[in-house]
Order: structure tokens, then C-alpha cells, then sequence
């Protein structure tokens, strides 16, 4: 039977225990609510008090057990941090992931739940009404989330609940599960056109911020330009390494590293390191390569701390940028850049003869060419047939010059030719030996 008993220690007071055995648990001390030690109270009363209370505890625990399947009453807010670190221990998600999960659980869940709340009492209904208040949630730029955000959002709960089962400190299916989630990614049909491209790289590259206007990055052009010529997704470009370019090849190898993943296990690829692009590469790795590590486009404000880690928030980079060359607000996005690429892509040819689907599709990271067919096939106005992707102002002279020479006060009108294959060449074999020279 359970018992409280009295412990002697040296020359100091008693101190009260609890002997909890004979409900299938161990002795410990009982400690004063509120006390910084984890040693026995000295006070028969309260002593008296603690065991009552952990005796009501202890046997509750013993009716969930049996009745619920659940080890213990475990709340919200406890379980946030445990879940977090098995997820760590389990070595399957990067750092970066682990820090956007806790952020989304504090900011959305933990917020409208209630760190207290006992994961036992959030039900399917309870989680629907979460995903009403999502849509009204502030994006913190006068909007309201994106659907694929709030869906970011509910994924981070369910893989709560997912472990929370797993742990047996919730029973029953995930309360996630019969929940209709927003759509992930925007529409498929938005794309840029090559000269809208275009438009947007001499933004980039024209850029001076003028006081009191805060700079962008200084990789804001290479960045761009990385992405519009290699059809990547935002993520992929953002964990970049120096490494993952190589000169000598002339190919970008997309690979998971311990920055990011990638979307799915087959996206790993080369994708062709155009001629622009290795132009854009050079001139950036020439200025600023001495100040990166192993990051090719990291985050300035980790730098300045003397940390290295991904770009997180590229919002303001593309909204400065856009407007410049007259997009709206909101309209310049990643995913135009990756499908303008694949437009542009399907046009080129490939000895002679037009680039084979496939080929698209496995630069794209899909596992096959069902999408490339159905999506990219159609789009675009442009039907011009090219060895190489560029997107340059020499190339829509009749649309672009009119516009940048207005909107641009540092756009020069003179056009030249773009690159050959042979300035290519001497452009590859001098930064080549520019990195040797540097221990890049």
C-alpha cells in the first residue's frame, strides 16, 4: 500500500518520501511545490498534500493506460520540444527544419490551442476551426497566408500528432487526417516570359540602392539569374554550395547537403551551367567569393555575425526588384522563374534537334514527363529554337528597350551580341583557374 515514510540524512531533518511501489511506480522524494531542489519537504502537511496529489496523478495515469492507451497526459506546449528532439535524434531533417517546424507550432498551434491544452481534448473538430482561423492569420505584410503556408502550418501539427501516437501519449488517429488541406504551390500556368526574365535580371543587375532605401543582398543578382537558368526551386537554390558548380563541366549538380533536402529522393541532378549563367557565377564569385564559405548565396545578416546559413525570407529582394521594371506587388515569385525555364528550355535543341522531353523533366527534378507535357508544353509566346537558355536584353530589343530606358535610369541602350560557345569556353577555363588559385 502506498505510504509516505521519513528519510534521515547525516545530521540533517527528515525529509518526506513517497512510496508508490504497490501502484507499480518507484519511491520519490516530496518536494515542495515551487521548490528549486528536488529534495523531501521537512512539513508533515504539506508532505501529506504532495502524496494526496501524486497519488491522484499516478493512479489517473494508471486509468489511461488502461482505458486510453496513452502512457501519460501529455499538453501541448510539453510535447512541442520532446517532439522536436526526437526528431533531431532521429538525424532524418536538417537544422533549418527543425527551426521553421518549432516556429510554425509556436506561432499557429500554441497560439490558438494554448500551451496547457492537453493533446487528449484536440479533436478533428478542433483542428478544423484551426484551419478556419489560419485564413484569417496576418502574413505580417497587410495579407492574410498564403494557401500554401496555412498548409505548412497543418503539416507541422500533424507530424505532432503523428509522434504523439507513436509516443502513446495520444490515442486515436491523427486528428489531421480527415482534414482537407490548402493547395500547396500556386497555379501551374504562371510562368515569365523570356523577356519579362530578362526584364527582371537587368533590374537586378542595374540595382543602386538610393538612401535612405536599405541595400538588397549582394547575391540578389547572381541568385536570380541562378534560378531563371537552371529551373531550380527556391530551396535548392538557397542551399547551394560553391562546390555544387562545376566550371570545369559546365553542369550545377542539385543534391541534398545538411542545409536542405530536396523535394523527393530522385530530384538529385545535373542540370547544364549555361553561358549567362557562368558569366553572372564569375563576376560574383570574383567580387564578393573571398567573403563566402561554402554557401554560394548565404544569408548577409548570419554573416555579420559570423554565422553561415540559408537565406530565409526573399520577399523584399524580389518585390524591390519587380517593381523596378513595372511587375505589382506579390508578382514576382520562384516558381515564374522555374517555369519560365522550363519553357524556355523545351525550345533549345540538343545537337541539332529539339531537346528531348525527358531531358527537361529530369532538370526539373520530376521523375517523369507527364508534368513537363501537361504543364510547360503549351506555354510561353516565344517559339524560338536555340542552342543555349538565355534571357538577355539583345534579344527583345522592341519591347525591352522602350521600357528600361524609362523605367531604369542606369540602363544603357547599347545592345551587344551574346555569348558563343567559344566565349564560354574562355570564360570556364579562366574562372576555373581563378578558383584553383583562390582554394575554391
Amino acid at each position: 500500500m502506498a505510504r509516505i515514510y521519513w528519510r534521515h540524512h547525516r545530521a540533517g531533518p527528515a525529509r518526506a518520501w513517497g512510496d508508490f511501489t504497490s501502484l507499480g511506480y518507484g519511491r520519490e522524494p516530496l518536494v515542495e511545490p515551487g521548490s528549486p531542489k528536488r529534495l523531501g519537504t521537512t512539513n508533515p502537511a504539506i508532505a501529506a498534500k504532495v502524496f494526496t496529489d501524486r497519488m491522484k496523478e499516478l493512479e489517473q495515469a494508471k486509468v489511461d493506460r488502461a482505458v486510453l492507451g496513452v502512457e501519460k497526459r501529455m499538453t501541448l506546449g510539453a510535447f512541442v520540444p520532446q517532439h522536436l528532439s526526437l526528431r533531431r535524434q532521429e538525424a532524418t531533417v536538417t537544422e533549418t527544419w527543425l527551426k521553421e517546424t518549432g516556429a510554425r507550432l509556436q506561432s499557429g498551434a500554441i497560439r490558438f490551442f494554448g500551451a496547457d491544452r492537453p493533446l487528449l481534448s484536440i479533436t478533428s473538430r478542433e483542428v478544423l476551426r484551426f484551419k478556419i482561423w489560419l485564413t484569417e492569420f496576418p502574413n505580417g505584410r497587410g495579407g492574410k497566408l498564403s494557401g500554401s503556408t496555412q498548409r505548412k502550418y497543418l503539416e507541422a501539427l500533424s507530424g505532432l500528432f503523428t509522434a504523439a501516437i507513436r509516443e502513446r501519449v495520444y490515442h486515436g488517429p491523427n486528428p489531421i487526417g480527415g482534414i482537407v488541406k490548402p493547395s500547396e504551390s500556386p497555379p501551374m500556368d504562371e510562368w515569365f516570359e523570356p523577356w519579362q526574365t530578362a526584364a527582371l535580371l537587368e533590374s537586378a543587375r542595374t540595382y543602386r540602392p538610393t538612401p535612405p532605401a536599405r541595400p538588397l543582398p549582394e547575391c540578389s543578382y547572381a541568385l536570380i539569374a541562378f534560378v531563371a537558368l537552371t529551373g531550380c526551386r527556391m530551396r535548392e537554390a538557397f542551399g547551394i554550395e560553391i562546390e555544387d558548380v562545376d566550371f570545369g563541366r559546365r553542369v550545377v549538380r542539385i543534391h541534398p547537403n545538411a542545409w536542405r533536402r530536396l523535394k523527393t529522393p530522385r530530384s538529385t541532378r545535373a542540370v547544364p551551367l549555361w553561358p549567362q549563367l557562368t558569366e553572372v557565377l564569375s563576376d560574383y564569385l570574383g567580387k564578393y567569393g573571398s567573403r563566402l564559405n561554402r554557401l554560394l548565396f548565404p544569408s548577409e545578416r548570419l554573416l555579420a555575425r559570423g554565422e553561415e546559413g540559408m537565406i530565409t525570407d526573399s520577399r523584399k529582394m524580389l518585390g524591390t526588384l519587380g517593381s523596378r521594371v513595372g511587375f505589382q506587388p506579390g508578382e514576382v515569385r520562384w516558381n515564374k522563374l522555374r517555369h519560365g525555364y522550363a519553357t524556355a528550355r523545351l525550345q533549345t535543341l540538343d545537337n541539332g534537334a529539339p531537346v528531348s522531353t525527358f531531358t527537361v523533366a529530369r532538370e526539373l527534378g520530376h521523375t517523369g514527363v507527364h508534368m513537363v507535357e501537361r504543364i510547360y508544353g503549351h506555354l510561353g509566346e516565344v517559339r524560338h529554337r536555340s542552342e543555349v537558355v538565355e534571357f538577355r536584353v539583345e534579344q527583345h530589343p522592341a519591347r525591352l528597350v522602350p521600357l528600361l530606358t524609362t523605367r531604369l535610369d542606369s540602363f544603357s541602350p547599347t545592345l551587344s551580341e551574346p555569348s558563343s560557345s567559344s566565349t564560354l569556353q574562355q570564360s570556364c577555363s579562366s574562372h576555373s583557374e581563378t578558383l584553383e588559385q583562390n582554394g575554391l
